[in-house]
């Protein structure tokens, strides 16, 4: 409530929440062992509800921007990020969790900022957007790939010759794509059956209860289910939960009767991470910290400037979109949980992450305020206009339910 008064997003006052309530500063401890099993339900809800609302069509709509622009805006910024931690004297797997961490951004914070200033339907909103979904699908791409990719990183089971190393790589990637490959045949070939049915018979009920069981059922079920037999994430499993009830005729109803419960628990998730900061690294390395944050806010919306005005569009879009993406949250977080658990990333990493994401979404909204002050000055210098990509804008298609999007984030 504090931080909502102060006109800052929620996640800031969940995040310090956690903090107040670590083991890291003086007074009640929360209990540490709890908080991170009641976090997993937080994600697992989390990724669920990024499934229901990933739109294929509001990616098509935007893709020729979205695509290389969050695909290069990812590229530049981990390898960025990885170059700093190499010069700190990180490895090479510590470096690339703390990089991915650092270029994605947070769909609440993205989507509230977006929503608040009327531009979800808007040219530069329906980029912005587009440009979020490619970045979840590469967060969903990188947590498949950590696991197997964590021996040869410096992670958990380090260490073999090279020969057997390289040899041990290949059949890693080879394993974690065959299933995924097979978990996505069975979630969506079986599930776009069975899923629906079962919605279908608990909504003839005419109780709410039995169906919102029915969707938490279905989200924690497949979630489990993957994890158990296919060995990959809660994560992805929920992710492919999610897509599946999207698949039914009753997926918005679904949404909307899961979202209290994944709230709830997406909060603790937030708190349980504040639980892992460690204040102390503002004092003890504050240019580290400052180097994380200049990252995410300086270095993450130049790229993201530089690439849409590569791909022709307005300078007002760029703007938008660099402000937009200048900040890091629930997936970052997720990033850091899988790097720590894989032994990838040093606790260190994980309070810089937390100090990054803190700072950056508390900037965020001056940021915002900025565009159009900036927008103004460019115009008036016309041969840096030109070269930022002030031209006529390239028309995007006819909207395809991008304009949707404020309700179905409500």
């Amino acid at each position: 409530m504090v931080a909502v008064r102060l006109g800052l997003p929620a996640i800031v006052g969940y995040l310090l929440a956690g903090v107040a309530v670590g083991p890291f500063t003086p007074g009640f401890v929360a209990d540490t062992h709890l908080a991170p099993q009641l976090a997993e339900l937080g994600v697992i809800l989390l990724m669920f509800g990024v499934g229901i609302h990933f739109s294929p069509r509001d990616l098509l709509a935007v893709r020729a921007v979205a695509v290389p622009g969050a695909v290069g805006q990812i590229a530049v910024a981990t390898a960025l990020t990885a170059g700093v931690a190499w010069w700190w004297g990180w490895g090479l797997g510590a470096g690339l969790v703390l990089g991915l961490a650092v270029s994605v951004a947070s769909t609440v914070v993205l989507l509230r900022a977006l929503e608040e200033r009327g531009l979800l339907a808007s040219d530069a909103g329906r980029v912005a957007v587009g440009w979020l979904l490619v970045e979840d699908l590469v967060t969903v791409l990188a947590l498949v790939l950590l696991p197997a990719l964590a021996g040869q990183l410096g992670g958990a089971g380090a260490g073999p010759a090279a020969p057997a190393a390289e040899a041990g790589l290949a059949v890693s990637l080879a394993l974690a794509v065959a299933k995924v490959v097979l978990l996505g045949a069975v979630v969506l070939v079986v599930g776009t059956r069975a899923v629906p049915w079962l919605l279908a018979r608990a909504s003839a009920t005419g109780s709410r209860e039995l169906f919102t069981l029915a969707v938490l059922a279905v989200a924690l079920g497949i979630a489990y289910g993957a994890a158990r037999v296919f060995g990959v994430s809660f994560a992805l499993g929920a992710f492919l939960a999610g897509l599946t009830v999207a698949e039914s005729d009753l997926g918005h109803r679904a949404a909307e009767d899961a979202l209290p419960l994944r709230d709830a628990f997406a909060v603790l998730f937030f708190v349980s991470v504040g639980m892992l900061f460690d204040p102390a690294v503002l004092l003890t390395a504050p240019g580290r910290v400052l180097a994380v944050l200049g990252l995410i806010v300086v270095a993450k919306p130049l790229a993201a400037l530089a690439l849409t005005a590569l791909v022709r569009r307005p300078l007002g879009t760029g703007l938008v979109a660099a402000a937009g993406l200048a900040q890091i949250g629930e997936f970052s977080f997720i990033l850091a949980g899988t790097g720590i658990a894989l032994g990838l990333l040093p606790p260190e990493g994980a309070s810089l992450i937390l100090a990054g994401a803190l700072l950056s979404i508390t900037l965020n909204p001056l940021l915002f305020r900025l565009v159009g002050p900036a927008e103004a000055w460019v115009a008036r210098r016309p041969a840096l206009a030109a070269r930022l990509g002030a031209r006529p804008a390239v028309p995007l298609p006819p909207s395809t339910g991008a304009e949707e999007v404020p309700v179905r984030a409500a």
